[in-house]
């Protein structure tokens, strides 16, 4: 360690600049390190320029020393070519859509151009690292580290690795973790959905359900689990921050099998299509930057 900075870790390329990827990748270049965000074309990273930029404020009023996230975004790369991407990566933290076959194409790219030096890491939030691992060429370097949105003040780092990850990249993830202002726990098994998502995607689900279903509607919804349990915001929205894609193509990979599933997938769809896919976007469930949960009247 020299300055609060892994030695072993210094380059981190982060692959997909979404909501999550460009909070992980501002996280990481305000912790400190080399960061490029790569990402499929011009626009996507157009894109996660306008988030990161939305996190420059956040972090002022966050951190003590919040100020230097004025120059995070100026010390960033930015990169639509892979292999330039990670040519001196030590480290790539995957953070592309929730897509089976997506990811496997990624990663069988990926290991054609990636140093033997680099480390895999997968933040998918449902997928196991043993999912993809037969898509990979070190299965040794291969293992998850998945965070949660708003990783500057839910600063929990889960890191997973499956049955064939050595110990040592997983301890060293643990101690990126720690040098990123994460605070890492280390599962002793894969579980779909590492333990926070463990718990919360029940909640989702059920309260979609709930929704699509005609049972009622998403502030009511919201307004119940809030004031009876005092949480500060309920789970639609807690959907508006993951952003809709990501439950979008959660439930589409279950409809085929599930009527409700593909109702949720139908209600979600018309949604996105109108543009509101989150608080990303100006406006999901809620519409922001003032959402109505966060208003003295809404559990009155």
């Amino acid at each position: 360690m020299l300055g609060g900075i892994n030695m072993t870790i210094k380059n981190v390329t982060i692959a997909g600049g979404g909501v999550l990827g460009s909070q992980i990748a501002f996280q990481t270049a305000f912790s400190g390190f080399n960061v490029t965000l790569y990402d499929i074309n011009d626009a996507a990273i157009a894109h996660a320029k306008e988030l990161l930029a939305s996190y420059v404020p956040e972090y002022q009023a966050f951190y003590d020393d919040g100020d230097k996230a004025t120059a995070v975004i100026e010390r960033m790369s930015f990169n639509t070519d892979l292999a330039q991407a990670v040519a001196d990566a030590d480290l790539v933290i995957e953070a592309i859509p929730e897509s089976v076959k997506i990811k496997a194409d990624y990663y069988t790219q990926l290991s054609e151009v990636a140093p033997e030096k680099t480390i895999f890491a997968t933040n998918s939030s449902t997928f196991l690292p043993s999912q993809f691992v037969e898509y990979v060429d070190r299965p040794e370097k291969f293992l998850a580290i998945h965070f949660a949105n708003q990783i500057w003040k839910n600063n929990n780092a889960e890191i997973m690795g499956h049955a064939g990850t050595a110990d040592e990249y997983l301890d060293e993830l643990v101690a990126f973790a720690k040098d990123i202002r994460m605070v890492p726990f280390r599962l002793y098994k894969e579980q779909h959905g590492y333990i926070l998502n463990s718990l919360l995607v029940p909640l989702l689900d059920a309260a979609q359900k709930l929704w699509v279903n005609g049972v009622a509607d998403p502030h009511t919804i919201d307004k119940s689990w809030m004031i009876a349990t005092g949480a500060p915001q309920g789970p639609f929205a807690i959907l508006d921050v993951v952003g809709l894609n990501t439950p979008y193509n959660l439930s589409l990979a279950k409809a085929e099998d599930d009527e409700e599933q593909a109702r949720i997938v139908k209600a979600l769809k018309e949604m996105i299509d109108a543009g509101k896919t989150g608080a990303a976007a100006g406006e999901g469930f809620y519409t922001y930057p003032n959402p109505e949960f966060t208003q003295d009247d809404f559990l009155k």
